[in-house]
């Protein structure tokens, strides 16, 4: 899923592009991705852009008449910049937002059809749509304090959750983690002083950096390659390989359709987090070090 350094080098790219210029046409082919009536999609049709925003995860375009046109990418949303009158293609493309300068087009992968697009007027229809989350960039430890301690949340489900921290997913998360470096299963009202400081930085550290990557690799041109798996990262989908920092293998924890990856050494003092599934296979099997791990590999090997 695209999160925040992505969203705002998507950003960074559609006002270049974009603003102050006229949204001729919105062409729909999928009636799903659009999740409002009112106002109509015809209304935002003929508007000026006036400003582009993100919201949490989701890019707002605001128009003339106090109108919004936000789109919210899920797992497997993208854009991409083409030109003018494109064609808009059923199988691949869900929506084409036509300007004079080229068409802006929305596509997602896979079957599963997640992205939404809504139409909201003004201010009040705008918040409607944000969870709330904490601004990590423009917040201050304090705040940033209060608002992880606010529940009794892992580290890996409080930043991940849009109505405690804006614009952080599954794989900015992981590597916010080994960068603190800190357990994504501690738990937050147990963190002390130190700890939360620490991983206040590694937040702000970690997404500004990987903001300026992208916005480097883009090269002023529309970024294309937007992806949750990148070469440099420290952890994140890098199961298997050795951590940057220390060498040790990288493990990960499934649930559901997500992974979390971690290093042992760096994160967790060497215990292996147990995975749900091979947890309830393998009952008191299960190896709670690395070198019981390697040992079983061998064994059954």
């Amino acid at each position: 899923m695209p999160e925040l350094p992505d969203i705002t080098v998507y950003i960074e790219a559609l006002e270049v592009r974009i603003l102050n210029q006229t949204l001729e046409r919105v062409r729909v082919a999928r009636p799903f991705l659009l999740r409002t009536a009112t106002p109509p999609i015809q209304a935002v049709e003929g508007k000026r852009v006036r400003e582009l925003r993100r919201v949490g995860k989701r890019i707002a375009i605001g128009l003339e008449s106090d109108l919004w046109l936000v789109l919210h990418l899920m797992i497997a949303g993208r854009l991409h910049w083409a030109k003018r009158n494109a064609k808009l293609s059923p199988k691949r493309n869900l929506a084409a937002l036509d300007f004079p300068q080229g068409t802006l087009l929305l596509t997602e992968a896979g079957s599963q059809r997640r992205a939404s697009m809504h139409i909201v007027q003004g201010e009040n229809g705008l918040a409607e749509l944000d969870p709330g989350g904490l601004e990590v960039l423009s917040a201050d430890l304090d705040s940033f304090a209060a608002r992880l301690t606010s529940a009794n949340h892992t580290l890996k489900r409080a930043l991940t959750d849009p109505r405690l921290f804006s614009g952080i997913g599954n794989a900015y998360s992981d590597e916010i983690l080994h960068r603190a470096p800190l357990s994504p299963v501690a738990l937050t009202q147990k963190m002390n002083g130190e700890e939360i400081a620490r991983l206040y930085d590694a937040t702000r550290s970690a997404l500004i950096e990987w903001t300026d990557r992208l916005r480097a690799e883009a090269h002023g041109d529309f970024p294309e390659n937007v992806t949750a798996f990148r070469e440099a990262m420290a952890v994140h989908g890098k199961y298997g390989q050795p951590c940057p920092r220390c060498g040790t293998k990288v493990q990960r924890i499934r649930y559901a359709s997500n992974e979390t990856h971690y290093c042992p050494k760096c994160q967790t003092g060497g215990k292996l987090l147990a995975d749900r599934g091979l947890s309830r296979l393998m009952k008191q099997d299960w190896p709670r070090t690395l070198e019981e791990l390697e040992s079983l590999k061998r064994k059954n090997s």
